[in-house]
């Protein structure tokens, strides 16, 4: 299955966190913060949104930092993933 978002829209898959702290600590999944960083899957086309022209500026495969609370979450043929708009990217990560 093949995702295509609409509009400004981007399709991302978190990148897992460590599960072990610089000096060696395990830290169990509950006592973990949701990732914020996530590799882009797809990206919607742009376009005009609410009269303004809107660019896509990141492409798929950018690793990217996103706001907390962004997007919504979906879980297709086992695999999470989230679809925010393109505005709720903070950064590009090189």
């Amino acid at each position: 299955m093949k995702l295509v978002p609409l509009f400004d829209k981007v399709v991302i898959q978190h990148i897992e966190a460590n599960e072990t702290t610089a000096s060696g600590i395990f830290l169990p999944s509950s006592a973990q913060e949701k990732p914020q960083m996530a590799k882009v899957v797809a990206v919607g086309e742009g376009g005009v949104i609410d009269g303004k022209e809107i660019n896509m500026i990141v492409k798929t495969g950018d690793t990217v930092l996103y706001s907390k609370y962004a997007g919504s979450e979906f879980k297709i043929e086992g695999e999470s993933y989230v679809i925010i708009r393109q505005s709720d990217i903070l950064a590009k990560v090189e």
